[in-house]
């Protein structure tokens, strides 16, 4: 069954989740990993986070969309584009919590963003119990997160609940996908703030082939990584990956 959280409270067991936090965590996420950062550990409060501070961690986050005091680095993915260190620290208004409640219930724990879109509909090839998992805003539903869902949700075979097919019937309603995020409520608040670059590097779609896998950690701490052993999108068949019809 294919299954969308419209917020992290929906978070169920199940065979695989992948967490969507499009605006912008994780989306930042496998910029990070893709950029050279060995592991993520995202924390699930800003107090957390520090608590993690150690020689070789980059501590990065937000709180109302900027950087706490005393962080190294905001939630842009665009900061993320060069290591600074080993290992990123990483404490979000939403989608760090959500990978943190997702690994404490899910059997397996994906990170999907626009940005490795292709790579993650391939990583779900013969999974027949998927929750994508919308990390959204305040506990509030948000639309990119749910624009994301349902384009993961329209290309994988097999029944989908009501949840999946309402997030089908929005990725449907956008042309593209900076049309989605321009809609959303967290598009004017990063504009609000200066930080409008943020969603053209959100909206990018397909441009890395890394799918990140999360696990619990510590108390309140997921633990992200990339296999670097594992088959890239590209190589993978895709004859299965046809759009599903939306007719039940």
């Amino acid at each position: 069954m294919i299954d969308v959280a419209f917020t992290r409270a929906e978070v169920r067991p199940a065979a695989v989740a992948v967490v969507i936090d499009v605006l912008r965590a994780s989306s930042s996420i496998v910029r990070a990993l893709d950029s050279g950062y060995k592991r993520v550990q995202c924390a699930d409060s800003i107090e957390r986070a520090r608590g993690l501070r150690a020689p070789g961690r980059v501590l990065a986050g937000e709180r109302d969309c900027v950087p706490p005091d005393g962080f190294d680095l905001g939630n842009s993915p665009g900061g993320f584009e060069r290591p600074l260190g080993e290992e990123l620290i990483l404490a979000t208004t939403n989608g760090a919590p959500a990978l943190v409640a997702a690994t404490a219930v899910a059997q397996r724990v994906l990170v999907g963003a626009l940005l490795n879109l292709d790579a993650v509909t391939a990583a779900l090839a013969g999974e027949e119990d998927v929750q994508l998992v919308c990390a959204g805003t305040n506990g509030r539903p948000a639309l990119e997160d749910i624009y994301a869902a349902g384009r993961i949700a329209t290309v994988l075979p097999g029944q989908r609940t009501d949840a999946a097919l309402a997030a089908q019937c929005v990725a449907a309603g956008y042309p593209a996908p900076m049309d989605a995020l321009s809609d959303s409520e967290d598009a004017r608040a990063l504009v609000a703030v200066g930080l409008e670059d943020d969603l053209r590097a959100c909206a990018r779609e397909s441009m890395i082939d890394a799918v990140p896998e999360a696990v619990a950690g510590e108390a309140g701490v997921a633990l992200v990584t990339v296999d670097a052993h594992a088959q890239p999108y590209g190589k993978r068949t895709k004859s299965h990956l046809q759009p599903v019809s939306l007719e039940v």
